[in-house]
């Protein structure tokens, strides 16, 4: 048995393993790891208490797959529910036939399932800090007054955040019986345009899990992911006999060919049927978390480094 994820996964993947051990499955692990995180206020990148978008608004994203079945159930969108990943898990194991509800859609599901749902969803300093976000981006330094009836287009340029687009939280799971399972959740970019989804909810990019071969889960520049679909080539990579190495490193240079201005950091975690583990990143020092059975704490294990300019405002590649 074995759990692997990002390093703000922390909070959750001693209980995780302790769902393994006591029996649980994959797709049990991986939700209770995320939970954790998702109630965690002082994680701003995924559930209660995550940066809002530019007007204020917290919306979250979250998938989980199961390597076994291949199924999958996505959210994005979503507000005032804080366990995203237990929506998303809902999605897939109810006689629904859908794998990805948005917005109010995804709301009026989770109400219906009696999800959790808590409000406010944003403590006060979060607020003062997109308040402050605002007033920087202002010419007058004074905080305008954002409405659905703004035009959005330039302040969402001016104040996005990308130092802040690479919170998420992943978790891989395999449990006893050999089954693989992976879960995605984030509250998005800092002061993102409203409706914007990245990679998280999106199976294939941000998140995908298959027994026969192995799993992969991003964090990052999501749009990034969605274009190159990254987390399901890893895979694909895995199946076409690459070893987990040259298929992660595969997945990550693959990144290097997408044109556009908007080109920014990226960071993936993935495992092979067999249990080999491995973290990448394009920026040096980061790390991920992994834990066994036989492990009495998780321990951290540094991502090799694949470089990918970034190209955050400047010239589009030609």
């Amino acid at each position: 048995m074995l759990i692997i994820a990002s390093s703000n996964g922390a909070i959750g993947i001693e209980r995780a393993m302790w769902t393994l051990k006591n029996g649980g499955s994959a797709l049990d692990a991986v939700e209770i790891g995320i939970r954790a995180v998702e109630a965690n206020p002082e994680e701003h990148s995924v559930g209660y208490n995550g940066y809002p978008n530019i007007l204020g608004e917290l919306e979250l994203d979250a998938s989980i797959m199961d390597g076994r079945t291949l199924n999958s159930g996505a959210v994005a969108l979503m507000r005032g529910f804080p366990y995203a990943i237990s929506v998303a898990r809902q999605v897939m194991e109810r006689e629904l036939p859908h794998v990805l509800l948005a917005g109010a859609g995804a709301e009026r599901f989770a109400h219906e399932i009696g999800a959790e749902k808590w409000e406010p969803m944003l403590r006060d300093e979060i607020k003062a800090v997109w308040r402050e976000r605002l007033a920087a981006s202002s010419e007058s330094n004074d905080i305008p007054e954002l409405t659905d009836e703004s035009p959005l287009l330039e302040w969402v340029r001016l104040a996005t955040d990308p130092e802040r687009v690479r919170g998420t939280v992943n978790f891989i799971a395999i449990d006893s019986a050999g089954d693989i399972a992976a879960g995605v959740s984030t509250s998005g970019w800092a002061w993102k345009y409203p409706g914007r989804i990245g990679d998280s909810p999106i199976i294939g990019a941000g998140n995908y899990a298959d027994n026969r071969h192995g799993a992969c889960a991003c964090t990052g520049m999501g749009e990034m992911a969605i274009r190159a679909g990254t987390a399901r080539s890893l895979v694909l990579y895995l199946k076409i006999g690459l070893s987990l190495q040259e298929a992660a490193r595969r997945a990550m240079l693959d990144l290097r060919d997408l044109g556009g201005a908007y080109i920014g950091g990226m960071n993936l975690i993935a495992l092979d049927r067999e249990g080999k583990h491995i973290g990448m990143s394009s920026r040096s020092g980061g790390r991920y978390i992994y834990q066994t059975e036989d492990m009495d704490a998780f321990q951290e294990s540094e991502r090799e480094v694949v470089t990918i300019p970034m190209r955050w405002a400047g010239e589009a590649r030609k």
